[in-house]
């Protein structure tokens, strides 16, 4: 592939499996994550030939200026950015008249903010190169309201309403701009979920039951969608909001 990557939330989950995709087909990545021990175990646990072509940046996207030092640290390092993967994110259950406006805030920072002034201090970058793109990691949440988890559906609806209008503005640079719309996929933010449960066998069980295709996802499915929409074969793909969800939102 060739491509020089930028994978936020790239150290776990959805982000990791992207970054070892990405690997695996010849790119250059950088991954970011606030927590440099985990940024550290996710080297370790490369190839060494994949290791020469990656590099961790810790950084919190939750402000605008942890995004541009990132964009500007990558970019220097990659010498350009082709894709950028907005993969952080957090999740919260909370009923809304539990809410606080400090959990609120911590949503929609890294959620929201992140995800737009990340796409706002690469488009630069981006615009520079032919067959640029970025893929957004939004929800199925941000398809369809969930349950209790009011600020969160909010956070990801919006995330998917900033890929449809950058598609736009971004069109005529040739830089195309997609989301993927996962359901449950099992990962460590989904494993801690299942944990405070209590039954996590009970849990998964009950999870699974909701989704047309009997089972939730993982993340390596999750990411060869993310590969396709940041890869030439996607050419003709911008704006689109794709689902990775078993068939829950049909």
């Amino acid at each position: 592939m060739g491509k020089r990557v930028l994978v936020t939330g790239g150290t776990s989950g959805i982000g990791f499996a992207a970054v070892k995709m990405f690997l695996a087909q010849g790119a250059r990545v950088a991954m970011a994550g606030r927590s440099a021990e985990r940024g550290e175990c996710a080297l370790a646990s490369l190839a060494s030939m994949e290791r020469d072509r990656a590099e961790f940046f810790s950084a919190d996207v939750a402000s605008a200026a942890g995004c541009r030092s990132l964009v500007e640290a990558a970019a220097e390092w990659l010498g350009g950015i082709d894709v950028l993967v907005n993969s952080a994110g957090i999740y919260l259950e909370r009923p809304i008249e539990d809410m606080t406006e400090e959990l609120f805030d911590e949503v929609m920072a890294v959620n929201v903010k992140g995800t737009y002034f990340m796409c706002r201090y690469a488009v630069p970058e981006l615009r520079r190169q032919e067959g640029a793109s970025i893929v957004n990691v939004s929800s199925d949440a941000g398809v369809h309201g969930n349950y209790g988890c009011t600020a969160y559906s909010a956070s990801k609806g919006a995330v998917t309403m900033l890929t449809r209008s950058l598609a736009l503005e971004l069109a005529s640079f040739g830089v195309r701009v997609n989301c993927i719309c996962p359901g449950d996929i099992l990962t460590p933010m989904t494993e801690e979920q299942l944990a405070q449960g209590g039954n996590r066998e009970e849990m998964l069980r009950e999870m699974k039951s909701v989704y047309p295709l009997g089972r939730i996802g993982t993340a390596e499915e999750a990411a060869a969608v993310i590969f396709f929409l940041a890869s030439p074969a996607a050419s003709f793909v911008t704006g689109a909001a794709w689902g990775v969800d078993g068939g829950i939102t049909a």
